[in-house]
């Protein structure tokens, strides 16, 4: 039986189908622009035509919910059929503090996968490290600056590595169904603490800039869509209620090591920052 990747060129799903093709599971990669033909499917949540050739002969199913799509009847449908298909294990990946914020799209859609009749874990993540690369690489490359709206709030960063490397056990390994797992860094630190660090790794200060409507442009500025944009919007706001906060040992409860920490993360990335133009 085929396991299937949802979102598998996105930031968590790309490490998820790679993290499965290492272990030599069949697997097959969802996206609505398959960069190759083989071991993967097109496919989108609005499109019924392309839901038989992704989930056929499927068993297990990594679920990112795309940003665009609040609600669950967005995605049901699609669903409904990958339940129909034969798909039972299902590997949610939701946002850290859902479980507290039942307005929340990825709260309300844990509550109907708990009630669909799968088996089903949640993997409630913390903010990505990747984002100083992707959202905020820009700004931290070119003006030596980090532009973030939430104050003086404390988030734990994770590796989205580290996610995925959770995700990949809870697909393969019994014993997850009807968890959830909130996978962080070791640290919930400040982002006038996360420019600290990228100033002391790469060298030369970095200047934290608190601001939404900055954020929003620059993000925008540097091509990140603007589903993710208001995604992460969304995320810095709940981080200043202190939902982003919570630090967790699931890291090394389901993968027997440490998470990735900041200082390490900056160090082995430490190329996307170099200056274009000095």
């Amino acid at each position: 039986m085929v396991l299937v990747v949802a979102g598998a060129t996105g930031t968590v799903g790309r490490h998820v189908l790679a993290g499965l093709r290492d272990l030599g599971v069949p697997v097959r990669g969802l996206s609505r622009r398959p960069p190759e033909p083989d071991g993967w499917a097109r496919f989108s949540f609005a499109d019924p035509a392309g839901w038989p050739a992704a989930f056929t002969g499927a068993s297990g199913l990594f679920l990112v919910r795309p940003p665009q799509l609040a609600r669950v009847r967005d995605v049901r449908p699609a669903l409904e059929h990958a339940r129909a298909a034969g798909v039972r294990r299902v590997v949610f990946l939701s946002v850290l503090g859902a479980e507290r914020v039942p307005v929340l799209p990825h709260r309300r859609m844990e509550r109907w996968l708990d009630a669909s009749g799968m088996a089903v874990t949640h993997v409630r993540s913390g903010n990505f490290l990747q984002n100083l690369v992707t959202v905020h690489g820009a700004e931290i490359r070119d003006r030596d600056e980090l532009v973030v709206p939430a104050g003086s709030a404390r988030m734990s960063y994770v590796d989205a590595r580290d996610v995925a490397a959770v995700a990949v056990c809870c697909l393969v390994e019994d014993g997850h169904a009807g968890r959830a797992y909130s996978p962080t860094g070791p640290d919930a630190l400040d982002h006038a603490r996360v420019a600290a660090v990228l100033g002391e790794v790469l060298g030369r200060p970095i200047r934290y800039r608190p601001g939404l409507l900055r954020y929003g442009r620059l993000a925008r500025r540097a091509g990140v869509p603007a589903g993710p944009v208001l995604a992460g919007a969304a995320v810095y706001t709940l981080a200043r209620l202190g939902v982003g906060a919570r630090v967790t040992d699931d890291v090394r409860g389901v993968l027997g090591r440490q998470p990735v920490d900041l200082r390490a993360f900056v160090e082995s990335h430490r190329s996307a920052w170099v200056p274009t133009a000095r």
